[in-house]
């Protein structure tokens, strides 16, 4: 598993244990399924964020693709 893998699973077992199992999606709030959780970077690498733990929080893959759609070239 990668390390930003390692770093999801860590940080969607911390929300669980403190929201006692229930783990929100920054994006849109709704629980996230631990097969669903993703990590999204609340302030994007393309304008300077980091993989630190304090610019890091759970979401939808959904929700992540949605906040940050790829653009065809």
């Amino acid at each position: 598993m990668s390390r930003l893998g390692l770093t999801r699973d860590k940080i969607y077992k911390t929300v669980a244990r403190q929201l006692h199992g229930t783990v929100p999606c920054w994006v849109c709030g709704q629980h996230v399924a631990p097969a669903d959780a993703t990590l999204e970077h609340i302030k994007p690498q393309s304008q300077g964020g980091n993989s630190h733990l304090e610019n890091l929080a759970i979401s939808h893959a959904v929700c992540n693709r949605q906040r940050h759609p790829t653009h065809a070239g």
